[in-house]
């Protein structure tokens, strides 16, 4: 299975949100499992809103998740190659000219729509003489380009799907070529996909009415037919795609503190029959990836779940993940990890023990009776049972009466890690004059 290769081939219009990265990690994750090749191509044929700065970001967010890719392309640059395939197709007979304008495509369809048939394009230009579209052509009139499609059932076995059958007679010709010369999606996607060896395309359910279309393009240019899953669309809250979640970006989450492998974690589980469990490597992400355990159901996206997960991730984010991004031990790490909402945090607590920290004294007796408490270093593991022990006895507080008092005395914060895991390193002496109230 050495030749299989999948690609994402995002349109740099926009940043990427949160549906296309779903689409680039599934194909990243089939790659990595079935030991194949990921490629980035690059949709920019949509020369007005295709800006550098949006690939420039699409490419900083595929790095930033992990998902590498060892081959490239963009569309801009094979339109030699396109208008090659055009000629031939044309030359077939599968690529005709038409001449309607927009409103009258729009006239038509309603006219059909109103005797209850299927908005199916007539063909009606292809029956136009050489002399009719000279005579358009004087006129100053300009034609677009359709793909006709033959009769019959159109079929494929979809990996997500299942069985996928369209009747080719309900399906209108796509327009593949627009009045002004440009191209749209749907035949540089196939001549791409036929030149560049794909053999899996992974996108959203939205595209299935397209792979049908395609299929028949694969045929007319004679290329291999990939293996097509689509992934059912994700849907807010609310039960439709919000503006919000339409636009909920990678910068955004990255931003506020998500982690990548969270992220690319939650996405890959959402809306399978597994639970939504932190991974901590994409290539043990990668090989529990079943495209049998996605539900056919739109699943719901909620960033509130999504920044839960977060926490639920960092709590058991192991240190090798973080080590080159924090500047503390193993030991510190996993003492404080399980009150973090971010990795960044780890400073506040890195902080609190190794720098000065104003104490907050809310029971002077009990804090100055503790500080007269505190045992001699070396401290060991049993030296916390020990201390608080005693200051239980001799001060008879217990509960939050005890554990508040001495928490915002040494810490200065009233929430945060156990006072056990902070404690030694925090050391006597600064434990001493925080519970006496000295700043140090």
């Amino acid at each position: 299975m050495n030749n299989i290769k999948v690609r994402f081939a995002p349109s740099p219009t926009g940043h990427m949100h949160i549906g296309n990265t779903r689409t680039a990690l599934f194909n990243w994750l089939l790659a990595e499992k079935l030991g194949g090749r990921f490629m980035l191509r690059i949709d920019d044929t949509d020369r007005e809103r295709s800006k550098q700065e949006y690939e420039d970001s699409l490419r900083e967010a595929l790095v930033w998740l992990g998902l590498n890719w060892t081959e490239e392309a963009r569309q801009s640059a094979r339109l030699e190659r396109y208008c090659e395939v055009v000629e031939k197709l044309k030359a077939q007979g599968r690529i005709y000219e038409c001449w309607e304008t927009p409103e009258e495509l729009e006239l038509m369809r309603k006219r059909l729509i109103a005797r209850g048939l299927p908005p199916i394009y007539s063909r009606n230009a292809s029956a136009l003489s050489d002399e009719e579209c000279a005579a358009r052509r004087m006129r100053g009139c300009r034609p677009h380009y359709r793909f006709r499609l033959t009769a019959g059932e159109i079929r494929w076995h979809d990996l997500v799907r299942g069985e996928v059958k369209y009747d080719a007679a309900k399906l209108s010709d796509p327009i593949v070529i627009r009045e002004d010369g440009s191209f749209l999606y749907h035949l540089p996607s196939v001549i791409d996909d036929v030149d560049f060896g794909i053999t899996h395309i992974v996108r959203g359910e939205d595209h299935v009415s397209n792979t049908a279309v395609q299929i028949e393009m694969f045929a007319a240019i004679g290329g291999q037919i990939p293996q097509f899953a689509h992934l059912p669309l994700l849907t807010g809250k609310e039960g439709k795609l919000s503006k919000r979640l339409g636009s909920l970006g990678v910068r955004e989450l990255r931003e506020e503190g998500i982690e990548a492998l969270a992220i690319c974690s939650f996405l890959a589980k959402i809306g399978t029959s597994e639970s939504i469990t932190p991974f901590y490597s994409l290539k043990d992400l990668a090989a529990s990836l079943d495209f049998g355990r996605l539900g056919r159901a739109q699943p719901k996206f909620d960033e509130e779940e999504l920044r839960r997960f977060n926490q639920v991730y960092l709590h058991g984010l192991p240190y090798e993940n973080v080590k080159d991004r924090v500047s503390v031990s193993e030991t510190f790490w996993n003492a404080v990890r399980g009150n973090l909402t971010r990795v960044d945090d780890v400073k506040i607590w890195h902080g609190v023990c190794f720098e000065k920290v104003k104490p907050v004294l809310e029971d002077e007796t009990l804090t100055a009776a503790a500080a007269a408490l505190l045992p001699p270093e070396p401290w060991s593991a049993d030296t916390w049972n020990m201390w608080i022990d005693a200051v239980k006895k001799q001060t008879g507080k217990k509960g939050k009466e005890l554990f508040h008092p001495l928490r915002m005395a040494l810490t200065g914060i009233s929430d945060g890690p156990e006072l056990k895991h902070l404690l030694p390193f925090i050391g006597r002496e600064k434990a001493c004059k925080r519970l006496n109230g000295i700043s140090d």
